[in-house]
Parts: C-alpha cells; sequence; structure tokens
C-alpha cells in the first residue's frame, strides 16, 4: 500500500509541532537552574530539617527518632530559649525607632537643602561598608575605657558606663548600633515614596487651611504606607533572624543578655553539635516569624493604601 504524499499543509503541520516541542525543551532548560537551585538549596534543607527536628543528630551517629521531644525540650525545660526570644523582640524595638528616624530623616533631605545629595550619601555609606569593619568601629566606640562615647560623655561631666559589658546598657547599645546601620536604605525608600505623594494633594490641603501636622498625617503618612509596610515586614524579618553583629561585638554576654535567638541556634548546632535540637528551634523560630507576618499582611488592609 502506497503512503499518501506529504502535502503543503501538512508540512507546514509537521513543521510547527516540530518548533513547539523545540521551545518546550528550550523552556524546560531555562527553567531547570533556577528549579534546582530552589530544589537544592531551599526545599532540600528544609525538610532535611523537619525530619531532624525529631532527631537527635549529631554527626557522630545516625539519626535517633525520638519524636516531638525536642520541641518539648525547647518549649518547656529550656529556659535560654525564651530568654533568647525575649532578646530578639527586645531588639527588634530598634525597626519602629529606626523607620521613624529614616522618616524624619527623608524628610528634611526631601527639602531644598544645599548639600543634601552628600547627606544622601552620607547616610547611605553604612549600608555599602563591610559588617565586620563597621563593628569593629562601634566596638571602639563603645568602649568603656577610651571608647569615642564616653570620652564625650565626660567632657560634660558624666560617667559613661561599660556599654557592651554590663547587662542593662549592652542590648540599647546595640539596638543604637542595628538602627544606626539600617537607616540608609529606609532612608532611600523614604524619600523615593516621598517624591511619588502628588503635590496636588499639598496644594489642596494648603487651600483648605490644612497645617503641616494634618498634611503630614492624612497624605503624607497615607501616601507612603506600601513603602512603609515594605520596610516594616522586611526589616521585621531581618531583625528577627539577626546575630552577627551580636556575635562580633558581645558574643552574647554578658549572661546571654545579647544573645538572640539565632544566635542560640548557632551556638546550639555548630557548638553544642546537637543538630536535632538546633533543628526544632529553627522551626520554632520559623512559625514564630511566619505568624508575626501573616499578622502584619491581615493588619495592613487597615493602614496601607494603594490607590
Amino acid at each position: 500500500m502506497n503512503a499518501k504524499p506529504l502535502t503543503a499543509s501538512g508540512a507546514r503541520t509537521a513543521k510547527k509541532k516540530s518548533l513547539y516541542a523545540s521551545e518546550k525543551w528550550w523552556g524546560y532548560l531555562f527553567v531547570a537552574p533556577p528549579f534546582i537551585g530552589l530544589t537544592v538549596f531551599l526545599l532540600y534543607p528544609l525538610l532535611t530539617s523537619l525530619y531532624y527536628s525529631f532527631t537527635i543528630f549529631d554527626f557522630s551517629s545516625p539519626p535517633q527518632f525520638v519524636g516531638t521531644e525536642n520541641y518539648k525540650r525547647a518549649l518547656f525545660e529550656d529556659p535560654l530559649v525564651w530568654k533568647t526570644l525575649w532578646n530578639t523582640f527586645y531588639a527588634a524595638l530598634g525597626v519602629p525607632i529606626g523607620m521613624a528616624v529614616s522618616l524624619l530623616i527623608a524628610i528634611l533631605l526631601n527639602q531644598n537643602l544645599k548639600g543634601k545629595n552628600l547627606f544622601r550619601m552620607l547616610f547611605f555609606l553604612p549600608t555599602i561598608c563591610s559588617i565586620v569593619a563597621m563593628t569593629l568601629i562601634w566596638q571602639w566606640i563603645f568602649n568603656s575605657d577610651y571608647g569615642l562615647l564616653n570620652y564625650f560623655l565626660s567632657l560634660v561631666g558624666i560617667e559613661g558606663p561599660a556599654w557592651l559589658t554590663d547587662e542593662t546598657w549592652a542590648m540599647p547599645a546595640m539596638i543604637f548600633q542595628g538602627v544606626w546601620g539600617g537607616l540608609g536604605i529606609s532612608i532611600i525608600m523614604y524619600l523615593a515614596a516621598l517624591s511619588n505623594v502628588p503635590t496636588s494633594l499639598y496644594e489642596a490641603a494648603t487651600m483648605d487651611g490644612a497645617g503641616g501636622w494634618k498634611k503630614f498625617v492624612h497624605i503624607t503618612v497615607p501616601g507612603i504606607s506600601p513603602i512603609t509596610f515594605f520596610i516594616l515586614v522586611t526589616s521585621l524579618i531581618a531583625a528577627l533572624q539577626d546575630f552577627p553583629r551580636f556575635v562580633l561585638m558581645t558574643g552574647g554576654g554578658p549572661n546571654f543578655s545579647t544573645t538572640t535567638i539565632v544566635y542560640y541556634l548557632y551556638t546550639t548546632a555548630f557548638e553544642y553539635n546537637e543538630m536535632g535540637y538546633a533543628s526544632a528551634i529553627s522551626w520554632f523560630i520559623g512559625i514564630i516569624i511566619m505568624v508575626i507576618i501573616l499578622l502584619n499582611f491581615l493588619l495592613s488592609k487597615r493602614w496601607v493604601h494603594y490607590n
């Protein structure tokens, strides 16, 4: 039986199918690298840590399944978990403080001032500097014997405390340093948001007799609320996971007063070699962060204005 000759339309259809198949495989090829990266560096570690959280595991022996014992230990038996969690929330007070300060500076820099570009650069400079270098500078500033801060306090007759070795002052000092370090990005974002608020709204408010405070509350704050929400969420996530600067500046002391929950997780895993327990703590932290961020998104409907 003779095969039917391939018509012109049939040839075009076959060519289209071949082209479609080729494009489909190219699409899979381009999607593969990020998918592989997501699987290897996120999904696999996530699922592995979830499994380890139900085991006793220290790299020297195979994981031993213990059920929810690690979670019971973290919630009810280990006082350091709650102490370091409290320290973390205490340190996170720097988030609203930093947002308020950065908004104030952004409003000032948004005015027609001489040299405002220079000030913008100076405020942004800490963001691009090495965290190790900045930490060493702040260690010198807060040093109780020859630090710059206590030197200036002595000029006005005030004896400065031992900022980084006193339980009362260590965390406030760390909050101050954290606020300073985070100003740059927040200021730039607020400047961008302020420039997008329509000037016609301010002009209309002026014609209605509104003062500066009313303009700020009823025009500026709603106008920049999306950026405020973005800064709030990202800063909270960063603050609740912060620990490198605590390692470098205080080592978590004195008496665990500056040990954050993630710092405690790190020491549990890599100093005490309790990977199973550390994994349980990490999931405990992750759930807390997810709940806080979810609440922020739910509450944002009341105060964030996108139009």
